[in-house]
């Protein structure tokens, strides 16, 4: 049997310890140890056997959909001739950051089940593309607008601590003040500017917000106006996720009232990715949308 390739093992382990999301930690594991086992010519079958497992087992660890347990990954590196002490002990370490708790856990009685995975993919991902129709997006909110908006939703989304959700949310904005921030993209229909979730003060202050934040040499904020005649179909709030590792796809997020889908197929990924193309021709550009904003906030709200 021909020794393991590891060359790609280096792009998983890249990160030296920045990565901050199980979620894609084990889809980068998963994926690694299914080229490994692809390239050894071993079955799903074979492998599961060693482990005492199932071949559904195999498939849910190499698509990152469950959690790694050290030892069957170590017994699956000997199958797949990963016998280097060094390339082992660095796919292992990733395991073990994979299985650690991750900082929204102290969050966590305030977070839908659905809504977890996307934080993990949020904190990860090196470019994230929106479109909002009705609201701000969370990642540009300030505390106050994210308090109204959040206390309005809580009475109909049962009991959950309003507190934690603004602190949730405000703790995600990290994504973009952080030493390597995200790359940020939105399109803001021009409605949710004017959505009157909040007084005149908060309102202001949240123009302001967008304005200083479209500043920055990582965001690009453009304003979908009234005028337009491209109205995405109906399409409601949609984030497109990147991330710098080639082994991930590109993953469609879309929220509902009460779940979410995450899309990651090419064919159900790029129509979404046109779409976004076609909505950031028809906006204002970042430089227009900077001066709509400026002079938001300097009207009063009435």
């Amino acid at each position: 049997m021909p020794a393991a390739d590891m060359s790609d093992l280096n792009d998983v382990s890249d990160g030296s310890g920045l990565w901050s999301a199980p979620t894609t930690l084990r889809a980068l594991i998963g994926a690694q140890l299914r080229r490994l086992r692809e390239a050894q010519g071993v079955s799903r079958e074979e492998a599961a056997f060693l482990i005492r497992g199932s071949n559904s087992k195999i498939s849910r660890m190499e698509a990152g959909r469950t959690g790694f347990k050290a030892r069957d990954v170590a017994d699956l590196l000997t199958l797949y001739g990963v016998t280097d002490d060094g390339a082992r002990a660095s796919l292992l370490a990733l395991v073990e950051q994979a299985n650690a708790p991750s900082w929204w856990q102290e969050y966590r009685e305030a977070i839908p089940d659905w809504f977890e995975p996307f934080l993990g993919l949020e904190q990860d991902a090196c470019l994230i593309r929106a479109y909002e129709v009705q609201l701000v997006p969370g990642l540009l909110q300030t505390e106050d607008y994210a308090r109204a908006v959040i206390t309005q939703g809580a009475k109909n989304a049962g009991s959950y601590s309003v507190e934690q959700r603004v602190a949730l949310r405000m703790r995600r904005r990290r994504v973009l003040t952080r030493d390597d921030p995200a790359r940020l993209w939105v399109v803001l229909d021009e409605a949710a500017l004017h959505r009157r979730v909040a007084g005149e003060e908060i309102m202001r202050a949240q123009w302001e917000h967008l304005a200083k934040m479209s500043e920055l040499p990582h965001v690009t904020l453009q304003v979908l106006p009234f005028t337009s005649s491209d109205c995405a179909g109906g399409l409601g709030p949609v984030t497109i996720l990147r991330f710098p590792q080639q082994q991930l796809p590109d993953v469609v997020y879309i929220e509902q009232l009460t779940t979410a889908q995450y899309l990651t197929k090419s064919a159900d990924v790029l129509p979404y990715h046109a779409l976004m193309d076609e909505l950031g021709l028809a906006a204002l550009p970042p430089e227009q949308t900077a001066g709509l904003l400026r002079e938001l906030a300097a009207t009063k709200t009435g």
